[in-house]
């Protein structure tokens, strides 16, 4: 990566309001899932599910 995670939050916050739950992408390295069509948009619904635990599911805008 670039830049470190903890100055990508630092900027982020600077440029909006961060709440408990926010998710923040940092991307992938070129070209992984661009090939296959697999490709964050408005829209696509990304589930993340920790077994006996509970499921955290967030909508891209």
């Amino acid at each position: 990566m670039i830049h470190p995670v903890p100055a990508l939050v630092s900027h982020l916050s600077r440029q909006t309001t961060l709440e408990p739950g926010d998710v923040t992408t940092t991307g992938t390295s070129a070209g992984v899932g661009h090939e296959r069509g697999l490709l964050l948009r408005s829209g696509t619904e990304i589930r993340i599910q920790i077994e006996g635990i509970s499921a955290l599911v967030n909508t891209c805008a």
